[in-house]
C-alpha cells in the first residue's frame, strides 16, 4: 500500500468497532511517529543513547 489515504484507511479499519475519535487519532499519530523514525534510521540521522540521556537531563533543569 503506497498510497496514503490507503494506509489511514487499513489503520482505522484495524480499529475495535467502540474506539473513540481519541484513541484513532491517537493510533494515527503512533504510526506515523514510527515511520518517521524508520525514515530516519534509514537516513543515519540518529543520536546515541548518551546523548539522548543528556538531552532529558537538560530539560529536567
Amino acid at each position: 500500500m503506497s498510497n496514503v489515504k490507503e494506509k489511514i484507511t487499513k489503520i482505522i479499519h484495524e480499529q475495535p468497532d467502540d474506539s473513540s475519535f481519541d484513541e484513532i487519532l491517537r493510533e494515527l499519530a503512533f504510526h506515523r511517529m514510527i515511520e518517521r523514525g524508520l525514515q530516519d534510521s534509514k537516513a543515519e540521522r540518529l543520536i546515541s543513547n548518551e546523548e539522548m540521556k543528556r538531552r532529558i537531563l537538560s530539560w529536567q533543569k
